[in-house]
Formats: structure tokens, C-alpha cells, sequence
């Protein structure tokens, strides 16, 4: 399973479309912790929304439990040549933020297109082994 994830994160990086990390691990995606969310909705919302030009990647642990539930949206490669880095997203509870999110990748994302209110207003700075876990080159998790 962590081969077939590593193959679409590679496809993902080499044909330069933005790439959603949608942690599942820890207090991410629990139903103890957020009993009210739609965890396994959520994460079927991102794929059937993000579209073409994007890959949604369900990832263990983004080490950044304190925001849960976490999203990262990854620039595709214009949002890279534009300077954009990845945006860590907290506190994706709600429809609307998941709806703005997918609304955003669609649009090219991080770099390409204004980040929309709602995740403008969730976005957090992770630590910086957090955002190492995400780096170029690195495997996503």
C-alpha cells in the first residue's frame, strides 16, 4: 500500500499537479475526537472534487494533531515556478472548508489562485519537522 501511495505522489510531483495530503492519522480522522464529521465523506469529497489537474493523498500522521482535522494543499509545478509552498489547513471540520478546498485545487491551487476565505482563515504555519515531512523529494506519508 505505502508503494502504490509513493508511485501516485511521484506521479503526482512529475506530471506537476497539485497534490491534497489529507491526514487520517492520530486525531485526524477520528470519530472520538470529531464525532460529528464525515471523515471517509471528507476525504471522497477531495477526490471526486479535485479534479485532473490534482491528486489527493490520504496520509498516517502529519504530526500537527492540534489542528486536526489537517489538509495540505501542495502547488502543482506553476505554483511552483510562481514561488508557492504548501498550505496547511486546520481545523477542516466542515463541509464548507472542504468545499472551498476542492474549489481552490480546482483552480490551480497554491500560486495559481487566491486561496478561497474559509482556508485562508484555517490556515495554520506547522513545525518544521512537520513541513519536512512534506518537502520536495520526500516521500509523502
Amino acid at each position: 500500500m505505502a508503494k502504490r501511495r509513493a508511485r501516485r505522489a511521484e506521479s503526482a510531483d512529475a506530471h506537476g499537479l497539485v497534490t491534497v495530503v489529507a491526514c487520517r492519522g492520530g486525531d485526524c480522522g477520528s470519530r472520538r475526537k470529531h464525532p460529528g464529521v464525515d471523515h471517509a465523506g471528507q476525504l471522497q469529497a477531495l477526490r471526486d472534487g479535485a479534479g485532473a489537474g490534482a491528486v489527493v493523498v490520504p496520509s498516517k500522521c502529519l504530526d500537527a494533531c492540534e489542528h486536526s482535522n489537517v489538509v495540505v494543499v501542495m502547488p502543482g509545478a506553476e505554483g511552483v515556478e510562481a514561488g508557492a509552498a504548501p498550505v496547511w489547513i486546520g481545523e477542516a471540520n466542515d463541509p464548507a472548508v472542504t468545499a472551498d478546498i476542492v474549489e481552490w485545487v480546482r483552480a490551480g491551487g497554491p500560486g495559481v489562485a487566491p486561496a478561497p476565505t474559509l482556508v485562508a482563515i484555517q490556515e495554520f504555519r506547522p513545525t518544521r519537522q512537520s513541513r519536512q515531512e512534506l518537502a520536495p523529494g520526500h516521500a509523502l506519508p
